[in-house]
């Protein structure tokens, strides 16, 4: 099982947890735990991958609620028994090509 499947399994089993920062962004970005798990639950991509992060391995990862919604998520490397969410938001156009590739100028 590669990387994204298990984070993917883990979030579904909810074997998860979110830091104070996510909670916090999660309320002013009107994002619902449905909307992450849904997320989740469809085909995801990582957008980066930050095994050097100052909070440990994480990586960005892109899903879709089930509404369309694009979200990425910050979260912790599966080897932690409980993935940690760092952050999560709605990608913005004017940063992200295809919700996938930083622009240049960011």
């Amino acid at each position: 099982m590669g990387m994204l499947e298990e984070i993917q399994a883990k979030i579904l089993r909810r074997e998860y947890e979110f830091s104070k920062h996510a909670v916090d962004q999660s309320i002013v970005r009107d994002i619902s735990i449905a909307e992450v798990e849904g997320a989740i639950s469809g085909g995801i991509e990582m957008v980066e991958d930050c095994p050097d992060d100052k909070y440990g391995p994480s990586c960005l990862i892109l899903g879709f609620t089930k509404t369309g919604r694009p979200l990425h998520l910050q979260c912790s490397y599966p080897s932690r028994p409980v993935i940690k969410v760092v952050t999560l938001y709605e990608p913005d156009p004017d940063v992200w090509v295809d919700f996938r590739i930083r622009k240049k100028n960011q």
